[in-house]
């Protein structure tokens, strides 16, 4: 067996123990550089790479290659300095992987602002460089970090160090307001304070679109252009929304191109990986996946509640412990949402002179906990696990026990069960005529695990967040 067949047997064992993100993230042009007395050298794109393989995923590699080679004992990363050879492998070589997940975190505490003047000569309460458009109260070291973000923390924190040489492009994905705006704006913000010479342009994908219309229609496109590529850091959210603008695309792909080729950093965001969105170029899509792609997903309970606390400790102010529990527990899918909840708890609260307690938060908050209260239909459940595990409904109804069909399969007939409880009978009805025994096992076998296989934790938590926010939007 070859190093490269080795290494993509290695691959194809990892990727069923760690989430499809993970992957595509950590394992992306690493191969084997040398294998001999034991110890297997892993060649690897970049320093960040290195930690985490050696750190975190050392117990995956050293398995899946025991398995494969029992005389393997160790193994070691070292930072591949040229191009990736024919060893070193592209997990795109291994399947086809979306780098799909769940939406994520931030934590937005506020500060005395002072008023300023707007484009327009309008009045903010919060500053906003103009030149730059970064808004000063994003930083990192008001950012919330917890296990749903710190990897894309980590990543940003690292451009804003090192600009064009850690992660360039770094494309960082997730759901709506869970903190990538933050994030981006804390790079620009770093970079201000450690070097204020550098050129810098946070923009959403809609404002460049817009910005690039005017300057076609007043003919200015060279201005345009070229102020683009003046820039040492350009910072583009949301670009999702480039999707099906042809000349937006091109233009972009142009200055895109001119800032990689001179190590100008570039950080985009969106709310799906770049493989999702669609209509993109494909000549941008591998752009993009040719940097560093983090996500942030949503955070958990502790997290939002540890975001609260930070809101509130900012404020001077306190609130019941029971009360923010249930505050965090019943606002999940956003932290802008969990903000606005708070806010409206606290001036309920002092508008009527009551404490903001349990009872009355639940009574404050009751209109707004129903409204988010989503109708799921079946329809839903198999359109999110088709597009999860991307598998065809004919695949998950036609008889056939291959695993990458079946797990889709309990995992949707769990999902039927727990979100719509639907009868078993019928649920097997849903999938080709099974027995209901066959989807009641199905169920418990999935039951029994999720609270002690990490995999199905994530996949199931994933799989809900995808089926509730979809049907909110």
């Amino acid at each position: 067996m070859t190093n490269e067949e080795l290494w993509k047997a290695v691959l194809g064992q990892i990727e069923l123990s760690i989430s499809k993100a993970n992957f595509v993230t950590w394992f992306k042009n690493t191969g084997i550089l040398q294998s001999q007395d034991g110890t297997v050298t892993i060649g690897v794109p970049n320093g960040f790479a290195k930690e985490w393989l050696e750190n975190k995923y050392n117990i995956y590699i050293l398995r899946a290659l025991k398995s494969l080679d029992p005389s393997v004992s160790e193994i070691r990363c070292v930072i591949a300095q040229e191009k990736p050879t024919q060893n070193i492998l592209s997990v795109d070589s291994v399947k086809n992987v979306d780098a799909v997940q769940a939406p994520e975190n931030s934590g937005f505490v506020r500060k005395k602002l002072i008023e300023r003047p707007s484009f327009g000569g309008q009045t903010s309460s919060t500053p906003v460089f103009h030149e730059t458009n970064l808004n000063s109260r994003y930083t990192f070291e008001n950012f919330i970090v917890a296990e749903n973000n710190e990897l894309a923390r980590a990543a940003c924190y690292a451009v804003s160090q090192n600009l064009g040489m850690a992660y360039n492009p770094l494309f960082i994905y997730g759901g709506v307001g869970l903190g990538k705006t933050h994030l981006l704006q804390s790079i620009g913000n770093e970079v201000v304070k450690n070097a204020p010479e550098k050129r810098i342009k946070y923009i959403t994908s809609e404002r460049f679109t817009t910005e690039l219309v005017d300057s076609i229609k007043n003919q200015k496109i060279d201005k345009f252009k070229e102020y683009y590529q003046q820039m040492d850091l350009l910072i583009i959210d949301d670009v999702q929304f480039l999707s099906g603008r042809e000349k937006t695309q091109n233009e972009f792909f142009h200055i895109f191109n001119a800032l990689y080729q001179i190590n100008k950093q570039i950080v985009i965001s969106s709310d799906r990986p770049p493989k999702a969105i669609p209509t993109l170029e494909e000549r941008l899509r591998s752009r993009f996946e040719g940097g560093m792609i983090t996500d942030i997903s949503r955070p958990t309970v502790e997290t939002r509640i540890a975001i609260l606390e930070s809101k509130l400790s900012e404020r001077g102010l306190s609130v019941d412990p029971a009360a923010l529990r249930y505050i965090a527990e019943n606002i999940s899918q956003n932290i802008r949402e969990l903000e606005g909840a708070l806010n409206r708890i606290l001036a309920y609260s002092e508008f009527h002179k009551i404490p903001p307690n349990l009872e009355n938060t639940k009574r404050i908050l009751a209109e707004l906990i129903e409204n988010n209260k989503k109708t799921i239909q079946t329809d839903d459940v198999f359109r999110v696990v088709m597009e999860f595990y991307s598998i065809s409904k004919e695949d998950l109804v036609k008889k056939g026990r291959k695993k990458e069909v079946a797990h889709p399969r309990q995992m949707l007939m769990h999902l039927l069960r727990s979100e719509l409880q639907i009868p078993f009978s019928s649920i097997g009805d849903f999938l080709g005529g099974r027995d209901h025994t066959t989807a009641l096992h199905a169920f418990e076998k999935i039951d029994k695990n999720k609270d002690t296989d990490p995999q199905i934790q994530e996949e199931l938590s994933t799989l809900r967040e995808r089926l509730y926010y979809s049907a909110s939007v």
